[in-house]
């Protein structure tokens, strides 16, 4: 496959910008998209903290606004970052980012999209940073970077092909918000405010399968943590599950050439072991962490997930949270529940690192309702925890398809007919 390189400000019909100044936000209005929202693991912005502007900000302030189809790129702090702008664009963008418009009569969008996101692209601007506190990359550099262009065929089957599998992603991980949506509503209407007894103490109709009613009770009794469901008890949390403190793992190297990557907080919170240290593949297996565990940090940035990045080590600072009496999704939703507390604990720490101490698990209540209810619940919970896992898995999966695939298209060593052939596309 025979490519020319041209300078990316030439592929390139418009740069829109913020006035590289911080415009005036409010408390309410159109979301505000900053660098914290444009992350490499997902098609389009995401929209976790964000600020607002007014109309009339929105109106005056800006030179332009995305349109659906930009590229979102990242110029300052973590430069090269890039998402596709959705339609509709019901955002505005901040300073240190731009939004891009592929000139299509010289580019696919999707393919200048795949290739931006490319590790040898992605390498090539952290190369080109400037500054030594805060990496940029500067609009000036736009003619210095020279990309790599087939012809349109091949341009349209790789860009169609990364943008179909990162789609595929997506949506998992949209199904997934949905599903943990759905399993913490339950949770919180059938174990925390107990909505079924108090329709039944009410006679009131309560919307439930009648083998699932019939089980919660009608009345309620005292206990440690104020009024509970008849027959119902309490337990600290860490009478619910065992939480195993991870090792030291620099004292146990890799040896015998083999070796497990070390899951540390940094690996908790993205799910992606890329780049983590290694250990020795040949510990107790109960500090090997499988996908479906669940893991919570008790120090530094406090969070409890479902694992699904792959085998490792666990690593000191995270438990390993099990229990042989109660299921998986009734000790994670519970840690889930008292989670806001425990951050408030470690915040209040006068340390360098906050975090909680064992006796904090012993304080933290788990509301525990009868056997035959909590088997009967767990027909219902049990099955979002596992597609949950499944999805996430199959994601990875597909990633490391994709991210595998696309700089060998990119280079031309594997041809676009024989990546037809594997994978029963055609241009």
């Amino acid at each position: 496959m025979e490519t020319s390189l041209v300078p990316f400000a030439e592929l390139l019909s418009a740069v829109v910008d913020n006035r590289g100044r911080t415009c005036p936000t409010s408390e309410s209005g159109i979301p505000l998209i900053a660098t914290n929202c444009i992350r490499n693991d997902s098609l389009y912005p995401g929209y976790e903290k964000v600020r607002y502007v007014s109309r009339d900000t929105y109106e005056t302030w800006f030179r332009g606004h995305p349109q659906p189809g930009d590229l979102i790129f990242v110029l300052k702090g973590t430069p090269g970052r890039v998402c596709f702008a959705p339609d509709p664009i019901d955002f505005c963008i901040a300073q240190d980012m731009v939004a891009l418009r592929a000139d299509e009569s010289k580019v696919d969008p999707k393919y200048l999209f795949a290739l931006l996101r490319s590790p040898q692209i992605q390498s090539k601007i952290e190369q080109m940073h400037v500054g030594t506190l805060i990496p940029h990359f500067k609009k000036g550099d736009f003619d210095r970077l020279l990309l790599p262009i087939p012809n349109r065929s091949a341009q349209r089957f790789i860009g169609d092909l990364y943008f179909t599998l990162s789609s595929k992603i997506d949506l998992n991980t949209r199904i997934n918000e949905i599903l943990e949506g759905m399993a913490g509503v339950l949770f919180k209407s059938w174990l925390v405010n107990f909505d079924p007894v108090r329709a039944k103490a009410e006679d009131r109709a309560f919307a439930l399968p009648p083998a699932l009613a019939e089980l919660f009770p009608a009345t309620f009794q005292d206990s440690d943590v104020g009024e509970i469901p008849s027959g119902w008890t309490t337990r600290g949390l860490d009478e619910v599950a065992l939480f195993l403190n991870g090792l030291a793992l620099q004292k146990f190297p890799p040896k015998n050439g083999r070796s497990l990557p070390v899951i540390k907080i940094a690996q908790l919170r993205t799910e992606d072991v890329t780049g983590a240290d290694s250990a020795s593949a040949d510990l107790s297996p109960e500090y090997i962490v499988e996908d479906g565990d669940v893991l919570f940090s008790w120090s530094g940035s406090l969070e409890c997930v479902l694992w699904a990045g792959g085998r490792g080590a666990l690593n000191q600072h995270l438990f390993k949270v099990t229990s042989a009496a109660y299921p998986k999704w009734f000790y994670f939703q519970w840690i889930r529940q008292h989670l806001a507390d425990f951050r408030g604990i470690a915040a209040g720490k006068a340390t360098t690192m906050g975090h909680i101490q064992r006796h904090h698990l012993s304080a933290a209540k788990a509301i525990v309702p009868s056997g035959s209810l909590l088997k009967e619940m767990d027909r219902y919970f049990s099955p979002l925890i596992d597609q949950i896992v499944q999805n996430k898995v199959a994601s990875r999966s597909i990633a490391a398809i994709r991210d595998a695939l696309l700089p060998r298209l990119v280079s031309g060593e594997i041809r676009v007919p024989d990546a037809e052939r594997i994978s029963g596309r055609s241009v």
